[in-house]
């Protein structure tokens, strides 16, 4: 990201689940139960995935649904 720039939704989640203990504040999980996932992303076998097809996430995708 540029300088200055910031992105809308806050934190952007991992694209993977890291299983860390003390679960990270970028956890798919974690997001997932916060409810701060970004819509059409959900969670499956602690992997991002997109809700409609089930495809993994990429970072690109990620940055453009934020």
């Amino acid at each position: 990201m540029a300088k200055g720039k910031k992105s809308k939704a806050g934190k952007l989640p991992k694209t993977k689940c890291c299983v860390s203990k003390d679960k990270c504040g970028r956890c798919p999980l974690r997001m997932l139960k916060d409810g701060t996932l970004p819509d059409g992303y959900t969670v499956k076998k602690r992997v991002l995935v997109r809700a409609k097809d089930g495809k993994k996430v990429s970072k690109k995708d990620l940055e453009k649904a934020a």
